[in-house]
């Protein structure tokens, strides 16, 4: 249903445009090569993938340090890896890479005394995806596997002098990081603190035609196709980042509250499967995967509010990019094997 919707509105928000009128039909494609995965993930046995995890993370390192050299730049920074039909995100696959080899990690460590080593092994282990792709630069692909990384960190009982050690060393981080950023991640969080009023395109100009778009939906919007800030393509990158103002213009509140319901509902389920896992590595897949859509999905709304600085995460499910939904659908695949396979019922 997520998907379909996500076609849905990926149409309406390209109405017009001719160079991008193929989008709709890749993301159709997309979608069904991940239902294929889905099916595939979830008949073999989640157990296996930590007998391979280890080639698993080493192959995924290898195209992801790759970007530097073989990369294709957008934006300002190197993320396609171009096959001459499709362009390829190996960061979007390391998300997944990172939770599997977590998952395994915090397995075989379950027992093990939750000490600074136990930390900084498992900070390791999402820390050498996470530099590879600092270099990109992908600054807000990095805050996820980061924020991945804790969570499953604190799922796995961290002991509270560590906790806070890395809640220092996450705001020392940012503060001495900041004059290191690429120029315009720098102008995305100034322009957020000190916006622009007369800007004319950039961060703070998408931003302010996102709110607009989103007060004038209303309570149940101006209808399928029929958004004026969408139509008339005042709304930049309205099928990626801001789809959800896109959606919120033509649906309106009661259109945005379904949407988000619906994203709940699929969180709330891949965490059922945690609670249903038969060992902690079926569990921490799920905890895993559901912390990744959880994160993208609060973000991306949170910058079509305006609430954070732009970051550049899609909406899950919604937005366009073939590998970011392949991805995301290869995690529900994951969590569908640890599903079928769960602890008999006590009664």
């Amino acid at each position: 249903m997520a998907n379909a919707f996500g076609a849905a509105m990926i149409r309406s928000a390209i109405a017009g445009n001719v160079i991008l009128a193929g989008l709709v039909n890749r993301q159709i494609i997309f979608a069904g090569i991940g239902l294929v995965v889905i099916f595939i993930l979830a008949i073999i046995d989640y157990h296996y993938w930590g007998a391979v995890i280890r080639i698993i993370y080493l192959t995924t390192m290898v195209f992801v340090a790759s970007l530097a050299v073989f990369g294709n730049a957008r934006f300002g920074a190197a993320r396609w890896i171009e096959t001459g039909l499709i362009s390829i995100q190996p960061t979007e696959l390391a998300k997944i890479v990172v939770i599997m080899a977590l998952a395994y990690y915090f397995d075989r460590t379950y027992n093990n005394p939750k000490n600074l080593r136990w930390l900084a092994t498992s900070l390791a282990i999402a820390g050498g995806f996470a530099f590879w792709i600092l270099i990109q630069p992908n600054l807000s692909n990095v805050i996820v596997i980061m924020v991945i990384w804790a969570a499953m960190v604190w799922i796995n009982g961290v002991q509270i002098r560590h906790l806070i050690m890395i809640a220092v060393g996450a705001v020392l981080s940012v503060i001495t990081a900041f004059p290191f950023l690429q120029t315009y991640q720098q102008q995305r969080i100034l322009n957020f603190f000190f916006p622009d009023p007369n800007a004319t395109h950039g961060a703070t100009y998408n931003v302010r035609q996102a709110l607009i778009a989103i007060g004038s939906g209303g309570w149940f919007g101006q209808g399928y196709g029929h958004g004026t800030q969408v139509q008339l393509r005042f709304l930049k990158v309205r099928h990626t980042d801001f789809i959800f103002s896109a959606t919120a213009e033509e649906f309106g509140l009661i259109g945005t509250i379904l949407v988000m319901a619906l994203l709940v509902f699929i969180i709330f389920r891949i965490l059922r499967g945690a609670r249903l896992a038969r060992d902690p590595f079926g569990a921490m897949l799920c905890y895993g995967v559901g912390i990744l859509m959880a994160f993208q999905s609060i973000v991306n709304i949170a910058v079509n509010l305006n609430l954070i600085p732009v970051t550049g995460l899609p909406l899950p499910f919604i937005s366009y990019g073939g590998s970011g939904l392949v991805t995301l659908m290869a995690g529900i695949g994951l969590v569908e094997s640890v599903i079928l396979r769960h602890k008999p019922l006590e009664f």
